[in-house]
């Protein structure tokens, strides 16, 4: 992790973590669920070649405070305020599954301070989609089991989605969904309950909609999301999963680096 920086910075919710490195325009990278700015690490070096990029923990992820009430719009608001506490007037913003959600609200609720919005395997939440993920199981939640065996289970629920050949990044999210114990479906859950539709006509920024063709989750929702903006930029990384960051850091660094240029 050479040349990546870390802090904390001060909001109303409690501090947030975040990462960084290299200087210049900023880009500010928001990860899925439950994982935190560690799913950025690979990418923060390439893409602090020629901005400054920072990856924060979501406020009630990783090492950023914990949150009584999982929303939405409460995790725009903490990037609201992490913009403000570092001084940031305007920033490109790219977010990761839950994290596109996330960076749809801030740039409805705050477009002057979104100068570009990056959506990579974006869900689009509508009430059709809603109704969908109100009967679908739990997607991390597990029973702890005092042997263990509950670790087996999230490892078997996630292990379709991810190469086989790489236990490390399988390592990277256990520890990531370890860390928010009881709270780890509730970040699956603010999705689910998100209003997107009321909401997203509000972005005034340009956009650009990444599409990872074997993420069966998201690719499919690629259309239905990018045909609610204007003139949106689609680019689509073939053969990339679930962990589209690691796998895929530098065809995605390269790809914000020169959205935002």
């Amino acid at each position: 992790m050479t040349g990546i920086r870390k802090g904390y910075a001060d909001t109303s919710f409690g501090q947030v973590h975040y990462a960084e490195c290299g200087s210049g325009a900023p880009v500010l990278l928001l990860h899925q669920t439950p994982r935190s700015w560690d799913e950025y690490r690979e990418v923060l070096p390439l893409l602090g070649r020629t901005h400054r990029a920072i990856a924060m923990d979501t406020i009630g992820f990783g090492a950023s405070a914990p949150l009584a009430e999982h929303r939405i719009e409460t995790y725009a608001a903490a990037v609201v305020e992490f913009l403000d506490a570092l001084g940031l007037e305007r920033t490109t913003l790219a977010g990761h599954h839950t994290g596109g959600v996330v960076a749809v609200e801030v740039a409805a609720r705050a477009p002057d301070r979104v100068e570009r919005l990056v959506l990579s395997s974006t869900p689009y939440v509508d009430a059709a989609a809603r109704e969908m993920r109100r009967h679908r199981p739990a997607i991390d939640h597990v029973e702890i089991d005092p042997d263990g065996s509950h670790l087996t289970e999230l490892w078997r629920r996630r292990q379709p989605f991810y190469p086989t050949d790489r236990p490390d990044l399988f390592t990277r999210l256990v520890r990531d969904a370890l860390v928010l114990g009881p709270d780890i479906e509730k970040g699956h859950e603010a999705v689910s309950a998100y209003r997107m539709e009321e909401r997203i006509g509000l972005v005034r920024c340009p956009v650009l909609c990444v599409g990872a063709s074997a993420d069966p989750f998201s690719f499919p929702e690629l259309k239905s999301l990018s045909s609610r903006f204007d003139n949106p930029t689609i680019a689509v990384i073939e053969g990339g999963m679930v962990p589209l960051m690691e796998l895929h850091s530098p065809e995605i660094a390269d790809l914000i680096a020169r959205f935002a240029s």
